[in-house]
């Protein structure tokens, strides 16, 4: 259980670190001119939620990677959680800092889909673990949505 913890403090760390670093790429993005004037999704949550539901998202995340790394530290969790992050980070430099909306698409479908390949093949030794991630492909999906609203519309 030590150990279990001290991995997940690393991970609520690293997460909340890259959150921050995403944050400082978006360069005002949300609130910028452009963002304000597209065409977005008519469920488009209000801009509070975003901030919840990563906080959550990111703490269920860090408990689940701390389960999966205490039993399974190897190279290929390490290189999966590694191109997770740089998806994840990097989506909002593409999109909002870029304006690459087809880009940040592809950006998030990916990440969307290695979220999934987690619940689906890499949780086998932490079966009840996994359901920690469902906020974090709930919300990929929704976010997915939103961006490619906007791609179709704008």
């Amino acid at each position: 259980m030590k150990n279990q913890l001290k991995f997940t403090i690393l991970f609520l760390i690293i997460n909340f670190g890259g959150l921050a670093i995403g944050n400082w790429f978006m360069n005002n993005g949300p609130i910028s001119e452009w963002y304000l004037n597209l065409n977005k999704a008519p469920w488009t949550p209000p801009d509070w939620v975003f901030g919840v539901a990563w906080t959550i998202i990111m703490i269920c995340f860090s408990v689940y990677l701390g389960k999966l790394f205490l039993e399974q530290d190897n190279s290929k969790n390490r290189i999966v959680f590694f191109i997770q992050f740089l998806l994840n980070v990097s989506w909002n430099y593409i999109f909002f800092n870029q304006q690459w909306v087809l880009f940040g698409l592809l950006n998030i479908t990916l990440l969307t889909s290695l979220i999934f390949i987690y619940f689906f093949k890499l949780s086998d030794k932490v079966k009840n673990y996994k359901y920690l991630l469902l906020p974090y492909m709930i919300w990929l999906c929704i976010a997915t949505s939103l961006n490619l609203y906007i791609f179709i519309h704008n």
